[in-house]
């Protein structure tokens, strides 16, 4: 209920993408490369290990997708929730 009415602010995937590059990612500190550059690499990692997936239950289209957006929910710290 809290988060369902996506009252602190709406936005694309594209743009929350771009966002996540400002926080600063408490499991992975150290990392000098932006969160969205994770975020492409998961889904094209999931692209080059399972591109046999196609008429399963997760198709291609959908398990990529999955990948890029896994990290997503982390926007919320930059309005002030923890990660």
């Amino acid at each position: 209920a809290q988060y369902g009415t996506c009252s602190l602010r709406r936005m694309s995937a594209m743009q929350a993408l771009e966002l996540l590059d400002q926080l600063v990612d408490e499991s992975d500190p150290d990392v000098d490369f932006p969160n969205s550059f994770h975020a492409y690499q998961t889904a094209e990692g999931i692209r080059r290990e399972h591109p046999d997936k196609d008429g399963s239950r997760w198709s291609p289209d959908w398990f990529h997708l999955v990948g890029l957006l896994h990290d997503m929910g982390k926007v919320l710290a930059l309005f002030g929730e923890p990660q």
